[in-house]
């Protein structure tokens, strides 16, 4: 069957041409999308959660839902020093976040302000590396203020400028101080921008009375794809129900939503594509079968049974998608690959969308040996399903009836 399978495919030239045209290009496309459509979604992931948000964050029970100064984390030194003995945790910082009022001669604006440990900061998040004027905060940086490029904006200040806080200490106490800007950052986050400072910690806690208390503690995993089996790990250690320690997934519920929901817009549009090319693909089969009625009846008539009829057709089927997907896959893997080291850039894309936590005009791909090979084998699929309709009406026929066929 193999071989008279080959000899049909080399007779029926037209027909076999289209097939290999269709399926060659369906791969191809596939791949490509699939991959596009992954390493978009894993570069918006990390370039958020790189930016201040951590693959796990550890807090207090009530904190998120609540909030106050009565559910802050304490004893943070004992907390990290047990994650400091897990595996798969990188790295790991404690952050003290409070909000207050900024005032300068002429203006006011509420901001968050976050004292950080600088250096640990440094391996965590993008915040140093967003620098975009003056210097980064450091362990001796004392009333220093690193400040979002929008806020600055607001408040009209520069470099050098003096701003007066107002707020509340942890203890619920007053706190007030005047601070010195120091830096400027821009994530390309807008809200962020707009509305975030940080002061180091060394001096912040002094001030605002939490030494050995954090809002939360934000950890860094070694491989994200870990990152739940690394958090029941923290879970277990951890030992006490007044903790919780969540990832990314729900820390950026909204995010993983709108991915989830992207991926199924994605995957639609590119099905009722796989759907149209299943269709032109059974349609030429079909095309084809039907003129070869004669044929198919003298081939039963010799003896040929209804399963040699279909492996026949599967022979003949094989060996073009084997052709077309052969020499498609490594096209479209290269394609990947390339695209993975050396993204796609589209100038301008992260301003217009930069509502919507775009912080990069790149476009990167995914390579993923794993992607390519169920794509393939989807690919491989939906081409044997095309040839179900033709054998099944190829056999409607006696093979008396379709031996006088014209």
């Amino acid at each position: 069957m193999f071989s008279l399978a080959f000899k049909n495919i080399l007779f029926y030239k037209g027909r076999s041409i289209a097939t290999v045209i269709l399926t060659f290009l369906s791969t191809l496309l596939f791949i490509v999308f699939v991959s596009m459509q992954d390493g978009s979604h894993k570069a918006m992931l990390a370039n958020s959660l790189k930016i201040y948000t951590g693959a796990i964050e550890i807090y207090h029970t009530d904190y998120r839902d609540v909030g106050g100064n009565e559910y802050l984390i304490k004893e943070v030194k004992s907390i990290t020093e047990k994650l400091s003995h897990i595996e798969g945790v990188e790295a790991f910082t404690a952050r003290y976040e409070t909000f207050g009022l900024l005032s300068t001669d002429d203006n006011s604006a509420a901001s968050m302000i976050a004292g950080i440990e600088p250096e640990k900061e440094k391996s965590i998040s993008s915040i140093a590396s967003s620098l975009i004027e003056g210097e980064f905060l450091s362990q001796s940086s004392e009333n220093c203020l690193y400040m979002g490029s929008g806020l600055v904006q607001r408040l009209g200040m520069k470099l050098g400028d003096e701003v007066a806080f107002v707020g509340g200490a942890s203890d619920n106490s007053f706190a007030a101080d005047i601070f010195k800007l120091c830096g400027v950052f821009k994530t390309g986050l807008f809200e962020f921008d707009l509305s975030t400072s940080f002061v180091s910690r060394s001096y912040f806690d002094t001030l605002m009375l939490s030494q050995n208390k954090a809002s939360y503690i934000t950890v860094k995993v070694d491989d994200l794809e870990n990152v739940d089996a690394i958090n029941n790990k923290i879970i277990e250690v951890l030992g006490d129900e007044n903790l919780e320690s969540l990832t990314w997934k729900t820390l950026m519920k909204t995010m993983v939503e709108a991915m989830e929901v992207d991926n199924i817009f994605g995957y639609i549009s590119l099905g009722m594509f796989l759907i149209v090319i299943f269709f032109v693909i059974m349609i030429y089969g079909f095309i084809n079968v039907s003129s070869r009625i004669k044929e198919f009846g003298v081939l039963r008539c010799i003896g040929l049974g209804a399963e040699n009829i279909f492996n026949l057709l599967f022979y003949e089927i094989l060996i073009l998608s084997s052709f077309a997907i052969f020499l498609a896959a490594p096209i479209a893997a290269a394609i990947c690959y390339y695209y993975s080291l050396n993204p796609i850039v589209i100038e301008g894309i992260a301003e217009m969308y930069k509502d919507y936590g775009i912080i990069s005009d790149e476009i990167p791909f995914d390579f993923s040996l794993f992607t390519i090979a169920w794509n393939v084998l989807l690919i491989y699929a939906l081409n044997f399903l095309s040839i179900l309709y033709p054998y099944f009406y190829i056999n409607s026929f006696e093979p008396i009836e379709a031996s006088r066929h014209v």
